[in-house]
């Protein structure tokens, strides 16, 4: 599909040079529109043609679904959602694309899952997207991906447990003898936060510091609800990671989320275009709107980091710190394999 529509393009670019295309050429001049201006608007006019567009995501939680809404009232374009875990939804695009079944246009994943599925050839070059601009440092789009929003993790803390004074304000707090066997902990072994944990902080700290956090006996669990139920109820005094926007949505226990002093280990989450996708403009038209201040205000106002300019300052102010909190680092492609065979050689 996306080949044609080059195909298509090329043509266009040719016949602007035709008698009929140098009047077009002109007229576009004269009222000063720039061509890009112009060709996008042919993508929104196209989107609407094709009316839908389908989304696969694994971000299972209410956000994207709201960003999808707030997209089919100002476009009239209609949003599927399909929500699958990561491995899942891999798996899917792959037997989908293997038997020649195109039924999505967008993928929304985790960057480092998306790598694999690009290598996979899952996706085809977006093109140009007019909000990619609004991008800021440190995000970067490539032909493939755009950076969406950032997940970032911290401490939960039972606060009956822990007076104000007693909380920990540093990873390296962990290490304290007096969390010995008190601490709950995402399973750094598989992939997930505990993964990312794990090699944000092997990378920013080295393996003196798993050595020693090894020694705490942390408990680990892969029960996200649960174990934020095991610290709400003051079995343990201290999970980590704790996602932020899942620190939100328990408002009402007796629980505070704490940002470690040296960041907070992230997961970033891109955008893609479907390989063959069925409504390549809608899908175009929908990673732009994700990209605009409605829909990254909507990602900041529910404890999710923005990756556009000018959005962290028009955050509700109860969620700005946790939108601008500082970040430490993340897991990659080409080391997830070794980080996830590290921490189980570390944490048997």
């Amino acid at each position: 599909m996306w080949i044609s529509l080059q195909r298509q393009s090329d043509a266009v670019a040719t016949a602007r040079w035709t008698a009929p295309g140098v009047a077009v050429f002109f007229l576009v001049a004269a009222v000063g529109l720039p061509a890009a201006a112009q060709d996008w608007d042919a993508v929104v006019a196209a989107a609407k043609t094709e009316g839908s567009v389908t989304l696969y995501s694994s971000a299972t939680a209410p956000q994207h679904r709201q960003v999808a809404k707030a997209f089919e009232s100002a476009t009239g374009i209609r949003v599927d959602i399909l929500d699958l875990r990561a491995s899942e939804q891999r798996e899917r695009v792959r037997m989908e694309q293997t038997s020649g079944r195109f039924l999505g246009d967008v993928l929304q994943n985790g960057s480092v899952t998306m790598r694999h599925q690009a290598a996979e050839q899952a996706f085809q070059p977006h093109g140009d997207i007019p909000a990619i601009a609004g991008l800021r440092a440190p995000f970067a789009a490539d032909a493939l991906q755009v950076p969406n929003f950032v997940m970032a993790y911290g401490m939960l803390v039972n606060v009956n447990s822990l007076k104000p004074e007693e909380r920990p304000r540093s990873w390296h707090d962990l290490l304290d003898p007096r969390w010995r066997g008190r601490l709950l902990a995402d399973d750094f072994r598989a992939i997930g936060g505990g993964q990312t944990f794990f090699a944000a902080t092997y990378d920013a700290f080295g393996a003196a510091f798993h050595d020693r956090l090894k020694a705490q006996s942390p408990v680990f669990s892969r029960g996200v609800g649960e174990s934020e139920r095991r610290v709400a109820s003051g079995e343990y005094p201290i999970r980590f990671p704790q996602q932020f926007p899942n620190y939100v949505a328990l408002k009402g226990l007796p629980v505070t989320l704490v940002l470690a002093e040296e960041g907070a280990p992230y997961v970033q989450f891109d955008l893609a275009v479907l390989r063959n996708a069925p409504h390549p403009n809608a899908a175009k038209l929908l990673i732009d709107f994700y990209l605009r201040p409605k829909g990254q205000l909507l990602y900041a106002n529910n404890a999710l980091i923005p990756v556009v300019e000018g959005i962290i300052e028009k955050t509700d102010p109860e969620m700005r710190e946790l939108a601008s909190a500082k970040l430490l680092g993340s897991t990659t492609a080409e080391r997830q394999d070794e980080m996830l065979a590290l921490a189980t050689r570390l944490y048997q």
